[in-house]
């Protein structure tokens, strides 16, 4: 069931305490209208102060972000759980299929609680993949023992011919070892995009196999080899890569390199002129703007004229 909008009461509610300064004492908004006070809480609209029993109003697209992060939780949780509710009555599925006298198993997800274990299974599944590697990353810094070992683990990936997709968050662009990783692996082939909203740990294999959290801490995760399930978390992951930026990670970690093409035309793209008028403005011809500005969309990994222009003027930070 979808979450209702805010009613009138409780949107006067949230109006009110924007007219005191964006906080209010919790027991006044409860003696004003304590319904629409939980609600706005429950939303995220308002967030409850327990130490002075203040209520703090909170901007409504970090709200809904926050929801819609938690909603997506709820719903992953939601299809683990459907998955696994065949286990409790797999004795009668058994004795089912025995009298049947044959045996179906399309679905799979199993737990695992411990992680040198998760670590593990994650390593043997890499083992036997050979076409493709998809993963969400939230989080900024990562350590450096990691991106070590995860540089060589990419390396031979790539020689190997998979094809490799993450996505980060902004936070990762601020610091310096991730982005220099980042820089590496785009080099020998990887692709990395930064999603601006909130997302979920994932990754998935050759798309027949996922893992995810199982908890709230990461502690434990779920290896789902379900087709369907499979084909859900593929298609949200696709969803989210199509709305991450392409990010120039060599100039995020402070590495930028040389285009070739001339900062006039970098300058004239950024404020918006056409392949046209450029080319009139720099005394070129138009065929000499376009090779410079198929090179740029090379550079940038854009895929049209007007995503290199919204990178050109700084998109993608």
């Amino acid at each position: 069931m979808s979450p209702r909008l805010p009613n009138d009461a409780e949107r006067a509610l949230y109006r009110e305490v924007l007219s005191q300064g964006g906080r209010v004492m919790f027991r006044e908004a409860m003696q004003q209208d304590p319904d629409a006070t939980l609600r706005l809480i429950e939303l995220g609209l308002l967030v409850h102060h327990v130490v002075d029993e203040s209520l703090t109003a909170v901007s409504p697209r970090t709200a809904a972000g926050r929801l819609g992060a938690r909603m997506r939780a709820e719903g992953a949780g939601l299809l683990l759980r459907a998955e696994e509710a065949p286990a409790l009555l797999e004795s009668f599925s058994q004795a089912y299929e025995a009298a049947l006298g044959r045996v179906e198993r399309s679905s799979v997800v199993r737990h695992v609680h411990d992680m040198t274990q998760i670590r593990h299974g994650i390593l043997q599944i890499e083992a036997e993949t050979h076409e493709e590697i998809l993963a969400a990353q939230p989080g900024g810094a990562r350590p450096q023992q990691f991106l070590k070992q995860s540089l060589e683990l990419t390396r031979g990936h790539l020689a190997a011919g998979i094809a490799l997709r993450t996505v980060y968050e902004p936070a990762a662009l601020t610091d310096l070892p991730t982005a220099s990783y980042a820089a590496d692996v785009t080099d020998l082939g990887e692709r990395i995009r930064v999603l601006d909203e909130p997302f979920t740990r994932l990754l998935v294999f050759d798309r027949k196999v996922a893992v995810l959290p199982a908890s709230a801490d990461n502690a434990s995760a779920a290896f789902v080899e379900d087709p369907a399930v499979v084909a859900v978390l593929v298609e949200r992951f696709e969803r989210d890569w199509s709305r991450a930026a392409v990010v120039d990670w060599h100039a995020a970690a402070g590495r930028p390199r040389p285009t070739g093409v001339p900062a006039a035309l970098t300058g004239l793209l950024a404020a918006g002129l056409t392949q046209k008028a450029i080319a009139s403005r720099l005394g070129l011809s138009e065929r000499t703007v376009a090779a410079h500005l198929a090179r740029l969309r090379e550079h940038h990994d854009a895929q049209t004229l007007f995503q290199l222009g919204w990178l050109m003027r700084g998109g993608a930070r």
